[in-house]
């Protein structure tokens, strides 16, 4: 029975839209499959990994039949980057094998049936719903991205916080040794929720999402959360556990504030961190002197020094702090602001916050390396 046929650009357009979320090597071989699913003309691409489920469409289905086939992702996605990218693409199945042909070339793949492909179970009551645009979300989840933890032991930590309040969304990372706050004003937010979205999740919603003002629609559930845009439904588990109480952690009584420009102190930082490129802390220092910053950094045993120095409308006590150079590389390289402003209580051992002057919402606490 045919399948599909398409070129090869339509068919790695859903395929690619799904198949990041496939892991080459898993416990259950189906999952590194994609289920292709066949209605008439329509056709349903899904990947699954058994945390997030994301579905795509697409019009080039052959026949007026039904089917439902797997077949591996990534090799499906290898043979078709390898085909000619105007030539036209035929799949066939029979007998547990899918043919596809394309000029001279003819590839026979394994498949699995439609029917075995796990699903994540379908939620019968959305509690919350809201809509915003894809530019404005994707700027949400990229201003704090960078401050989620990787693989720590406390769980609800490798993810992001998601609030919801009337007219307003706000988004929350951390690791423990920073922590990003930015929000988006939302006209269609009228209820209140707080969720832990997974880091694999924001992950995924980064590469999938554009600058436009297409609409998303959001809903949330008591253990997953959705999200459709486009030809795209995504659909997440949430990750279960107390997020710590980031009101707690951004300091509201710093008396020192200071602007920078912010691709100045990028780029000088930069430099300063060349020599503490293996050091596991990437430890520079921060001297903060009358009209002065001064940034310094050393390796290990001392023998190789950098020091960088770029004028500071500050007239304050003499403070030297350590940073751990990503921690502040992450933040300038995102922030797209002419100027950024560090807040300071004075005090080397004391958070520093950073704000910018453009986004009135956003925050990011680093805590300071310990001498």
């Amino acid at each position: 029975m045919q399948l599909f046929q398409a070129s090869t650009d339509a068919l790695l357009k859903p395929l690619l839209t799904v198949v990041g979320i496939v892991e080459r090597k898993t416990t259950m071989p189906i999952l590194s499959h994609v289920l292709l699913k066949k209605e008439g003309d329509k056709m349903a691409f899904v990947a699954n990994d058994m945390l997030i489920q994301i579905t795509t469409h697409a019009n080039f289905g052959v026949g007026d039949d039904v089917e439902a086939v797997t077949v591996a992702a990534r090799k499906l996605q290898d043979i078709l980057r390898a085909l000619p990218a105007a030539g036209q693409v035929s799949a066939n199945v029979e007998d547990r094998q899918m043919t596809l042909q394309c000029s001279g070339s003819r590839f026979s793949l394994q498949t699995l049936p439609g029917a075995d492909f796990p699903l994540l179970p379908e939620i019968e009551q959305w509690n919350h719903h809201f809509t915003m645009t894809q530019s404005a979300l994707r700027r949400l989840f990229n201003m704090i991205h960078y401050a989620m933890a990787h693989q720590d032991i406390r769980y609800y930590l490798n993810g992001m916080l998601m609030v919801v309040e009337p007219g307003l969304i706000r988004a929350v990372s951390t690791d423990g040794h920073r922590l990003a706050h930015a929000a988006e004003s939302v006209e269609s937010a009228n209820s209140e929720a707080s969720v832990i979205i997974p880091r694999k999740t924001v992950d995924q919603m980064l590469r999938l999402l554009d600058d436009s003002d297409a609409e998303v629609q959001v809903s949330i559930a008591d253990a997953q959360i959705r999200f459709r845009f486009g030809d795209v439904e995504l659909i997440s588990k949430l990750v279960e556990g107390k997020f710590p109480d980031y009101k707690r952690v951004i300091p509201t009584d710093y008396g020192i504030h200071l602007q920078i420009n912010r691709e100045e102190l990028l780029q000088n930082l930069q430099r300063a961190a060349i020599l503490v490129a293996e050091d596991k802390l990437r430890s520079i220092k921060l001297y903060f002197g009358e009209n002065l910053l001064r940034i310094t950094s050393s390796n290990k045993d001392e023998t190789e020094k950098a020091k960088m120095e770029l004028f500071l409308d500050y007239s304050g006590e003499p403070i030297t702090i350590g940073f751990n150079a990503t921690y502040l590389l992450d933040v300038l390289n995102t922030a797209k602001t002419e100027n950024v402003v560090i807040s300071l209580k004075g005090e080397s051992s004391s958070p520093v916050l950073v704000s910018l002057p453009d986004e009135e919402h956003f925050r990011y606490v680093v805590m300071p390396l310990k001498n």
